[in-house]
């Protein structure tokens, strides 16, 4: 079946318009003749996407957004209008839009933003299923002593405004420690995500940036990019490896002095937003073979966090078999009796190419097939049964190589260490070297703190009186 559109536009020339647009993108438009009826039709049978016009008699395109965002807020939704101003187009995008685009437009542009929109939900969807943490705070599932060192760093690195660089193979989470690190951190503006592979190297500029109206054929009104949308708040560059070489410069300069420029655009404007960027690729590698640039990657790599794969925190598999196995129970409607020990021992003795994200997967599928009975071998994928015989029987798939992962690990563990260095001795400063005051500032027992200034070589009597 075809994911539906939501047509919400009460000129019905225009309406028939993107009907017919809609169709050809390959969904199934669903008509509205006001925003009043494109609710009404929601709550009788909700659609994938939405497409509305921003004025509209009887309820307009900024109220039916709000009662759409309230209601089902992984909808994606997508503006259209003749009225538009960078003001309107920033509101809508804070409230929720995925994209505006004005009239007349581009039918081919805004098939590509519909496309674009429908890819977003079917990833965002993909990554709640990925992982529903037991522990809400952080998200994240598992008990390992490896995953807990990630969650650790995750919470010292938070409070501060330092770029974080999330490095580990596809399928580990790390969009998921991402947005740890921003709920944690209590920033007010929103987590702007960017796939950055999903981007054609040729609209990298406009997209994190914005233009103004004229800039290029088809600009027909001015638009914010990904970081006027993420001011106050967090923007998470996933799979930067893929950030082409003549945009980094720009990136550079934002790292560097918070500022930039629309295309197009000779007004220079500022940023606050916190940078957060992902890699599967070893960005070392690529700046020996100049398709990174070294200053770039120092300036990103201020505070590097190594997300384990799944072979190497194994401890945690039936932790999240069992997590997943009841997320998709309810989610199917099905009861979830468990999963008898020999199912699991070929869990935990499979490789897990694909890490977490392949876990859910073969979850999900032994959940159906059980129908309600307990989970057996026979419910698990085949190459998991005949490739799971030995941890040693797959191959890894990471494009981080172990050194470079070992090299990695252990400059996030030097990070850590000098973070704790520097917060301890703040705390020192400011109680004039108590340690009893200092150990409640840093929400440590007094002990701890002792240990802690035993471990990292500091004298507490220096900052004394």
């Amino acid at each position: 079946m075809k994911p539906s559109v939501l047509i919400a536009e009460d000129d019905s020339d225009v309406r028939k318009v993107l009907v017919s647009l809609v169709k050809s993108a390959g969904f199934e438009p669903i008509e509205a003749e006001d925003g009043k009826a494109a609710w009404d039709t929601l709550e009788k049978s909700p659609a994938q996407m939405l497409l509305a016009d921003l004025k509209m008699p009887r309820m307009d395109g900024l109220e039916l957004l709000e009662l759409v965002k309230s209601k089902y807020p992984k909808m994606p939704v997508i503006m259209v209008t003749a009225h538009g101003t960078v003001d309107v187009a920033v509101k809508a995008m804070k409230e929720g839009a995925f994209d505006f685009v004005t009239k007349p437009f581009d039918p081919k542009e805004l098939k590509e933003i519909i496309k674009k929109a429908w890819e977003h939900k079917r990833r965002e969807d993909e990554e709640i299923r990925a992982i529903e943490s037991l522990d809400e705070e952080k998200r994240i599932a598992g008990e390992s002593p490896k995953l807990a060192e990630v969650l650790n760093l995750v919470e010292n690195i938070a409070k501060t405004e330092a770029t974080v660089l999330v490095l580990g193979e596809t399928g580990t989470g790390k969009d998921l420690i991402a947005r740890a690190i921003h709920k944690l951190s209590q920033k007010q503006g929103n987590l702007v995500k960017v796939h950055c592979a999903a981007i054609p190297a040729h609209l990298f500029e406009s997209e994190l940036f914005g233009y103004e109206k004229g800039a290029f054929t088809g600009a027909m009104a001015s638009k914010p990019g990904r970081f006027e949308l993420a001011q106050g708040g967090t923007i998470f560059l996933d799979e930067i490896s893929t950030l082409p070489i003549d945009v980094q410069p720009k990136l550079l300069r934002i790292l560097q002095d918070r500022e930039f420029e629309r295309v197009g655009g000779i007004r220079t404007m500022r940023t606050d937003a916190r940078v957060i960027a992902a890699s599967n690729t070893d960005l070392k590698q690529l700046v020996t073979t100049g398709k990174f640039r070294e200053d770039l990657y120092f300036r990103l790599n201020v505070f590097p966090i190594y997300v384990p794969s799944l072979r190497e925190r194994k401890e945690d598999i039936p932790i999240l078999a069992r997590h997943f196995g009841d997320y998709f129970s309810k989610r199917l409607g099905q009861k979830f009796a468990g999963i008898d020990q020999k199912a699991m021992d070929t869990l935990i003795s499979y490789n897990w190419p694909g890490n977490v994200r392949e876990l859910e997967n073969a979850i999900e599928r032994a959940v159906i097939l059980a129908k309600g009975a307990m989970i057996k071998v026979e419910q698990l994928p085949d190459e998991m049964v005949t490739r799971g015989l030995s941890p040693l029987s797959a191959p890894s798939l990471s494009p981080l190589s172990s050194e470079a992962s070992s090299d990695l690990k252990e400059r996030a563990k030097l990070a850590q260490r000098e973070f704790e260095r520097a917060a301890i001795e703040e705390a020192l400063r400011d109680t004039h070297g108590n340690i009893s005051k200092a150990a409640k500032l840093l929400k440590l027992s007094r002990r701890g703190l002792q240990l802690k200034l035993k471990e990292l070589n500091i004298d507490a009597k220096r900052f004394k009186g």
